[in-house]
Formats: structure tokens, sequence, C-alpha cells
């Protein structure tokens, strides 16, 4: 019997896992938006922002953002922690990364709820 020491976040499976899953709603939202927007009747601002009038578009449409965010998140995350090793640098891509996607995440609901 060997006894194995773990070490680390054990974030492998989870984030895989993760991954997946935004990239998986992302695909879907990206084809049935993609139908929707090659379905209106004309391309202009008027017809396009009728689209987004629709709450449930509005939604998934954030919902997309957020699980790009938190997709984005996993794999500079993970770059982070394999190519920096200054634990201070790390820790301060780490910071900056996380306030530049949140504040992405509210530009995109102020977009959103502003047209």
């Amino acid at each position: 019997m060997v006894n194995r020491i773990v070490v680390g976040a054990h974030y492998g499976l989870r984030d895989w896992i993760a991954q997946r899953a935004t990239a998986l709603f992302m695909v879907v939202f990206t084809i049935l938006f993609a139908a929707a927007a090659l379905g209106l009747p004309e391309m202009n601002y008027q017809v396009w922002s009728g689209l987004f009038r629709n709450g449930i578009v509005r939604f998934f449409a954030f919902l997309f953002f957020l699980a790009l965010f938190y997709h984005a998140w996993i794999g500079v995350r993970d770059i982070w922690m394999d190519y920096v090793k200054p634990v201070g640098a790390r820790l301060a891509l780490h910071l900056v990364t996380i306030f530049l996607l949140v504040g992405y995440a509210g530009w995109a609901a102020q977009i959103l709820w502003r047209l």
C-alpha cells in the first residue's frame, strides 16, 4: 500500500466540469441567438433593440456573459497559478483579473438593461 500525500487547492475536476458546462451553455446560447438574429426582418437598431426588450433574451444574454467571465476566470487563474511563481505577483494578478471580470459583468448588465 502506497500512502499518497495530496496537496493543493483541488480545483481540477470541479473546474474542468465548470469550464465544460459554461462552454456548452455559451455554444447553445450562441446558436439560438444567431438563429433569432438571422430571423429578424432587417438589421437596424430598432429591430435589434426590440429583440433585447424581451426580458428572457436579456436574462439569458446576461447569463451568457456571466458564464463567459467565469470560464475566463478559471482559465486565467490556472495560467497565473501555473506560470507565475512569486506569490505576491500571482496574488496581484488574481486581484486584477477578478476586478476586471467583475467590472465587465457590471458593464454588461448596464449595457443590457440600458437598451
